[in-house]
């Protein structure tokens, strides 16, 4: 007796999606570049690349550099000849002295849909916020110092250097604390003062979903 068979299994497809690509421009070429480097390794296989750039503390120049590095990634072999969908800087404020090209160069970045984090006074602030709440005015040589006093992320002021793994678990609690400092309202002249939360909570959503 003949067995019949059957109609033949569709078989569907799977759609990978397509990740978002993300720049990132740092002023610092140590601490900075450490920790996005090392949050990198938590999103995996998102496609991340982290630039230094500009002169060092003025930020028209950090922006003008991912603005150029924007239009000639199409063009270039170093980005794989792809656009990416979203380009960030990282910039501090600076305290006692705010710098004078700051308002400049976030209407440049503005213009050119480059998105902005800050940090008043300085980058170290927020890794700091991952240990502890932090109040009071800093300029950045004393933000520098309080994180070295903390002496948990293997930093030194002198050094620069960052233990990712020292903050690896700790994003939740700078990221409210970061939220409490913004909720008094000022913005980023005040101080202390930080969004780069936002920036890292966005690439740890993205990094989690499926590709």
């Amino acid at each position: 007796m003949a067995v019949k068979r059957g109609k033949p299994l569709k078989r569907t497809r799977g759609v990978r999606q397509e990740q978002r690509r993300y720049l990132i421009y740092c002023e610092g070429e140590c601490t900075e570049v450490q920790y996005f480097r090392g949050l990198r390794t938590e999103v995996r296989t998102l496609p991340v690349s982290i630039c230094v750039g500009g002169e060092h503390g003025e930020p028209k120049s950090l922006v003008r550099a991912a603005i150029e590095h924007k239009k000639r990634a199409s063009r270039s072999c170093e980005d794989r000849r792809t656009e990416y969908d979203e380009v960030w800087c990282v910039i501090d404020v600076e305290a006692p002295r705010p710098h004078a090209g700051l308002d400049e160069a976030l209407a440049l970045a503005r213009r050119h849909g480059v998105e902005v984090v800050l940090t008043n006074p300085c980058f170290e602030l927020w890794i700091l916020l991952h240990f502890r709440d932090v109040s009071g005015y800093h300029t950045w040589e004393a933000a520098q110092k309080a994180l070295e006093k903390q002496g948990i992320s293997g930093y030194t002021a002198s050094r620069k250097h960052l233990d990712f793994e020292s903050v690896r678990e700790r994003y939740p609690n700078a990221a409210d604390r970061a939220q409490r400092l913004r909720q008094r309202g000022a913005g980023h002249a005040d101080n202390p003062w930080t969004d780069v939360d936002q920036l890292v909570g966005r690439l740890m959503a993205a990094g989690q979903k499926p590709g």
